[in-house]
């Protein structure tokens, strides 16, 4: 083979090979390929062009809520959450001046003073010492507490329970406000405290009568 024709097939295999070599580079460096190593960026017709594209978001989208609505009650009836507490009737309440006799009862959730004036839970038992803590309604149920603002210093407070009889005399009734728990603090001596939501049909306040025990024992 004569030299002239070696160095024209030399001259070929090398545009080949850089024919072939070229394709490769344009595959793998096409426009919108990305390497794994270099995710978020964009090659273009073999060159590499850094863009300034966030990496798209591999977050998830979280799944629409499909929680059940519970099924209604029969006839519609509310579900009362304090439903579940107890009611227990720890004796009577007696009020001469407003006509009052009703049972009362330990707790004041809304399950029990519906049923009617509810003994505060930590306070003092009627007749006990320290201050005894009822609530009630004014207008809804029996509302046993509906005329407790017509109450003076003076009139009588009459319970019962199952330790005996305690009589505790009016000294005095304030309006408050729903926030001042106060009126359920322990405070030296016997006494007594009722409390109702003021004006009535309103919660905007609280009506609160206190009184102290007749004849407290000695010592």
């Amino acid at each position: 083979m004569s030299s002239a024709r070696r160095r024209a097939l030399i001259a070929v295999a090398i545009v080949v090979v850089v024919l072939v070599a070229g394709a490769g580079a344009w595959l793998a460096f096409r426009p919108g390929a990305a390497r794994a190593d270099d995710p978020g960026l964009h090659f273009v017709a073999g060159t590499r062009r850094v863009t300034t594209t966030a990496a798209p978001s591999t977050t998830a989208r979280a799944a629409p809520t499909t929680t059940a609505r519970p099924l209604p009650q029969p006839e519609d009836v509310p579900v009362d959450p304090n439903a579940s507490v107890p009611v227990n009737q720890i004796g009577t309440i007696e009020i001469p001046k407003i006509g009052l006799v009703h049972p009362i009862f330990e707790g004041i959730w809304l399950t029990v003073i519906n049923q009617g004036p509810g003994h505060w839970p930590g306070t003092a038992m009627p007749g006990g010492y320290g201050n005894a803590v009822f609530a009630g309604h004014r207008v809804t149920h029996t509302h046993p507490f509906r005329h407790i603002d017509l109450l003076v210093p003076g009139d009588e407070i009459i319970v019962k329970t199952g330790t005996g009889t305690f009589r505790y005399r009016v000294t005095s009734s304030e309006v408050v406000k729903p926030t001042e728990t106060r009126i359920v603090d322990q405070t030296p001596g016997y006494h007594i405290t009722l409390f109702a939501c003021h004006p009535p049909g309103s919660a905007t306040q609280r009506y609160v009568v206190h009184g102290d025990l007749e004849d407290p024992p000695a010592g």
